[in-house]
């Protein structure tokens, strides 16, 4: 099978992939001998298929349950725009319902409809909860972690981690040795804190979408925000970032991708039930959502937003679709080309997925996403299999 288009990423204005059982053959530019020559149709842009890594619902369903059909669901409403690999992210909830819902998901990741788990509390800073509840938030515990890696059986990918907290390091520790990627988020650290706490990752560390929930770049207090840019920069940590247009504004994502290496910013929907969905009123683990005009804020005070300190004006998760975070990225400044990486390539590099996953090069599972030139939708493939 042959697909013909721009290839951004290959550095292709006229290109074709062309696909054999389920996996990519060739990459070649139109015209390469061999290539049936067949033209494609107008405007045609071929993305690899992409990655979210933090992801909490979609289509009206949320991960953050104990019916597998609904977590399913989720996976098939982001496939359908385009995200044919998704991290389930669940929010701080009590310890026997956080176990009770990795039980769940756990045998989804163990059959690939699911790429992972990822935990984003309740290991966080009460002042930068954001949508999360204050009173299930607590400090790094062992027991705890040991009790949710063992539900899970290596299901577990990623887990968000305030690296203030006590017992924040060793905890970490723990986690990286069960091969768990630890993200440094939902903070209240200043510039060395978070500094020693990538450092102590050693090359792996994850920022979780920086820039919200932790305190705003200054520059006599320059915080975690500078110490992760500072750290992306030494191609020594990762960072998500949200370029919905909502959680961080154009200049701010063109900060980020200036200062980061290659291959080091990674762009999440965080995406909750509410994405796809109309606006009105919803639920993010225990607290109640309203989305008014495509923006989620908590309904209710009892949150700290992304951005720091607030009430009922919080923002409460993402409505957005990776490739329209890719399609926003790219209004801001930012080529596309290296847009659509880091929401391809550069979450599989952190899951440790790159020999497979994220690229269309020969040998990778053929997963793309045929858009138009201003990345409108047209089709999705999924390991050689075009969704319907």
């Amino acid at each position: 099978m042959e697909i013909r288009g721009a290839v951004p990423t290959a550095g292709l204005t006229d290109g074709v992939v062309t696909v054999q059982d389920g996996v990519v053959a060739s990459v070649a530019a139109a015209g390469t001998p061999g290539l049936s020559g067949a033209p494609g149709a107008p405007g045609t842009v071929i993305l690899p298929g992409l990655l979210d890594i933090h992801c909490h619902g979609g289509g009206g369903h949320s991960f953050a349950t104990t019916d597998p059909a609904e977590a399913l669901a989720v996976a098939a409403y982001h496939a359908a725009t385009g995200t044919t690999g998704v991290i389930a992210s669940l929010v701080s909830a009590a310890p026997e319902e956080l176990l009770r819902q990795v039980r769940t998901l756990a045998p989804l990741v163990a059959a690939g409809q699911l790429l992972g788990i990822h935990l984003e509390g309740p290991f966080l800073a009460p002042a930068r909860r954001g949508a999360h509840a204050p009173w299930l938030l607590r400090d790094p515990d062992p027991a705890l972690v040991a009790d949710l890696l063992e539900a899970a059986g290596g299901a577990i990918k990623i887990v968000t981690v305030a690296p203030e907290r006590p017992g924040a390091a060793p905890v970490a520790a723990m986690l990286r040795a069960a091969g768990v990627v630890v993200a440094y988020g939902h903070t209240e650290a200043g510039y060395d804190c978070m500094a020693r706490a990538l450092a102590g990752a050693s090359g792996h560390g994850l920022v979780t979408h920086l820039g919200n929930a932790m305190p705003a770049l200054h520059h006599r207090a320059a915080g975690p925000v500078a110490a992760a840019l500072a750290a992306a920069a030494g191609d020594a940590a990762s960072v998500e970032l949200i370029a919905d247009g909502v959680h961080v504004d154009a200049g701010f994502t063109r900060l980020v991708f200036a200062a980061a290496a290659p291959g080091r910013v990674v762009l999440v929907t965080d995406a909750t039930a509410a994405a796809g969905m109309a606006d009105g009123d919803y639920v993010l683990g225990p607290l109640r959502v309203t989305v008014s005009g495509g923006v989620a804020r908590l309904t209710a005070e009892g949150g700290a937003g992304e951005g720091g300190a607030g009430g009922g004006s919080a923002i409460a998760g993402g409505t957005s679709t990776l490739l329209r975070v890719v399609a926003t990225a790219r209004a801001a400044g930012v080529p596309l080309a290296d847009a659509a990486r880091a929401a391809s390539a550069a979450p599989a590099r952190v899951l440790g997925l790159s020999a497979s996953r994220g690229a269309l090069a020969p040998g990778m599972v053929a997963d793309l996403v045929v858009t138009g030139e201003n990345l409108g939708l047209r089709r999705v493939m999924r390991a050689g299999r075009w969704l319907e």
